[in-house]
């Protein structure tokens, strides 16, 4: 059985909406409706009925809800046992934004191991749609990113606000100049994506796409060019005279959270921990 059937049974049910359901596992809607009859043809009975504006369970959707709900525990209860190691540590999978980790994940993360002895990590980067999927099969603990899900089964918590800069090569240039290359555009997020688009509607397609912020930087070291970075990425450079702020150009604030799970025997461990990450100092990678 695939347990991501299940999932997207019990979030049609708890919606009563495919749409919504879709939005929050982060799937399409065709790819909710794919799986609802994948599972109605593997259970040979009909799960849901669909009138317009009133998806509803049938009698046999009923019955298995109470068995959906236990599978899917049993599945957590099993994956949560082996959090625990031969010795004794406990694993903690945290997963992020690749662009996360360049700003200021890793100075936060790695001090871990020496705060909390016992601690077992493992960290990954993914996008966000794979984070969220992550969290919700309960194979990443904790995640990191700007757009958090609306999705009630998970604990959203403010870790840090990321102001994203325009700063150039050259200095003394105007927003208009900036923009006219060479611009890099870097992937911060949905919500990034959509005010650089209000702001900025008759901008020509860039000449380079990147989707982390390192990446720019690290074009920006070798090459003549503009792009939106984090201010914290950037800041000794600017000291430095390396790089230049964009006066004109106007500023995006982003959220960055944490989110996990609420139901978890894990919650007290990714809460010291974030505790402990939190009560680092610094934070962010500067660069030399």
């Amino acid at each position: 059985m695939d347990l991501d059937l299940l999932r997207t049974f019990m979030e049609v049910y708890r919606t009563r909406h495919f749409g919504k359901a879709s939005k929050n596992l982060f799937v399409t809607q065709s790819a909710v409706s794919a799986r609802i009859r994948q599972l109605e043809e593997l259970v040979g009975v009909s799960l849901f009925t669909r009138a317009r504006n009133d998806i509803q369970l049938t009698s046999a959707g009923r019955r298995l809800v109470k068995t959906a709900e236990g599978m899917l525990h049993l599945w957590d209860e099993a994956k949560g046992s082996l959090h625990f190691s031969r010795e004794g540590q406990r694993l903690l999978v945290v997963g992020a934004l690749t662009s996360l980790w360049d700003i200021f994940l890793q100075n936060r993360v790695l001090p871990l191991a020496r705060n909390m002895p016992g601690l077992a990590l493992r960290c990954e980067h993914h996008s966000s749609e794979g984070l969220v999927q992550g969290l919700l099969a309960r194979t990443l603990d904790v995640g990191f990113l700007f757009d958090p899900p609306q999705a009630p089964e998970l604990i959203t918590r403010e870790i840090t606000p990321v102001e994203l800069i325009l700063v150039s090569t050259r200095p003394g240039l105007e927003v208009r100049q900036a923009l006219e290359g060479p611009y890099i555009l870097v992937d911060w997020g949905i919500s990034f994506s959509m005010a650089h688009a209000r702001w900025f509607p008759d901008l020509q397609p860039p000449a380079i796409r990147v989707d982390r912020g390192r990446m720019a930087l690290d074009f920006l070291a070798g090459f003549e060019g503009s792009a939106y970075l984090a201010d914290i990425m950037v800041s000794d450079r600017l000291a430095r005279g390396e790089l230049f702020p964009v006066a004109d150009a106007p500023t995006f604030k982003r959220q960055a959270c944490a989110v996990y799970s609420p139901k978890r025997d894990l919650r007290p461990l990714v809460e010291e921990a974030l505790g402990h990450m939190m009560a680092e100092g610094g934070g962010a990678e500067k660069s030399d």
